[in-house]
């Protein structure tokens, strides 16, 4: 059964996308820690990340490094901080969430309620710094 990675990799989902390759894909957390929360992932539907190849390990990181860059160049943060924990979607992803401190990146923490208009400009914000 497809998971809702993958439902969204093929439209089936709608999102707030950020970037896509030929392989991968980023766009916001609809749920996010902090505004600018974005998941990279690959669009081969893998659930463990440590389970891809070399290969594409090295691409998934080189795909979201320019994600982060821009999500630090458009979202006011110290630092975009990085997680794998791979328990809630049995789809590898990387979590880039903007940090003001380390708190910022406590998954057990209250999630985040934007609107679709706030997630909208989050990710136009988001989408440009990447030009």
């Amino acid at each position: 059964m497809a998971t809702i990675f993958t439902k969204i990799i093929n439209g089936e989902i709608p999102c707030h996308k950020i970037f896509e390759d030929e392989n991968h894909l980023a766009f916001l957390d609809i749920q996010p820690l902090a505004m600018g929360h974005v998941l990279c992932i690959p669009k081969r539907e893998v659930d463990y990340i440590f389970d891809l190849s070399p290969k594409e390990t090295a691409e998934l990181w080189q795909f979201t490094q320019p994600i982060a860059k821009a999500i630090q160049a458009a979202i006011l943060c110290k630092k975009v901080g990085i997680a794998v924990i791979g328990l809630e979607v049995p789809h590898a992803h990387i979590h880039l969430v903007p940090l003001q401190n380390v708190g910022d990146i406590n998954f057990s923490k209250a999630k985040l309620t934007p609107t679709t208009e706030e997630l909208t400009e989050v990710a136009e914000k988001i989408r440009n710094a990447l030009l």
